[in-house]
């Protein structure tokens, strides 16, 4: 039984998700970059190549930080849900936690902490209240398995499932908001934001710390 909890990252290259070109987008020459859940620094090598930025990650798997040492990649080996003290406050103009949020055990830390060390915050996430995740649930009654990806419930490394709703309702009540946003269907882009918590597969969000915090 395919297993995706604990992860074996290979090196395939600069692989282009899905979330790379609207990040990318948002991310300027030269900005200081944290990538939170960075893998095996496909994004960072990515950001490196074409926006020439000063980055730097935090990868769970030692396999991912093995590969990104290899490039040559600013990268340690930890935790992103917990509070980051080897990083001082507002160190990055950016920080990344790309479809890594739903995978951690304290994502309110994770936010936290983005907010004190980056001006910006760029995360992306499936949306789990998505058309079909909802009649998956209605009308099999079983845990929908669309966006597993092959896996099931037990075994797949979604341990939050959350909504583009909740995502904005609690990213406010951290002091944080959308500053921009993307929505995609499958691995395209919704053409436009209309009920994006019940059409949207996927959210790609830009956000910023309220200007009283």
């Amino acid at each position: 039984m395919a297993d995706n909890r604990n992860y074996q990252w290979i090196d395939p290259g600069i692989v282009q998700r899905p979330e790379y070109p609207f990040i990318e987008s948002w991310i300027y020459e030269g900005a200081k970059v944290i990538d939170l859940g960075c893998g095996n620094g496909s994004l960072l090598r990515l950001l490196q190549e074409r926006k020439r930025i000063k980055e730097y990650g935090i990868e769970l798997s030692e396999s991912g930080v093995t590969i990104c040492k290899d490039h040559g990649l600013h990268v340690r080996q930890g935790r992103i849900d917990i509070p980051l003290n080897d990083i001082p406050d507002h160190a990055y103009d950016f920080s990344i936690c790309n479809v890594t949020l739903q995978m951690v055990t304290n994502p309110e830390i994770t936010l936290t902490e983005m907010k004190r060390i980056s001006k910006y915050q760029i995360l992306s996430f499936p949306n789990f209240a998505f058309l079909s995740q909802r009649l998956e649930l209605l009308f099999l009654g079983r845990m929908p398995q669309r966006l597993l990806y092959g896996y099931t419930w037990y075994s797949t490394g979604h341990i939050h499932q959350l909504s583009i709703k909740d995502f904005r309702r609690d990213t406010a009540a951290l002091g944080l908001s959308v500053k921009e946003s993307v929505f995609l269907v499958g691995k395209h882009r919704m053409p436009a934001a209309f009920m994006p918590n019940l059409l949207a597969t996927e959210a790609i969000m830009l956000l910023e710390k309220n200007s009283h915090d």
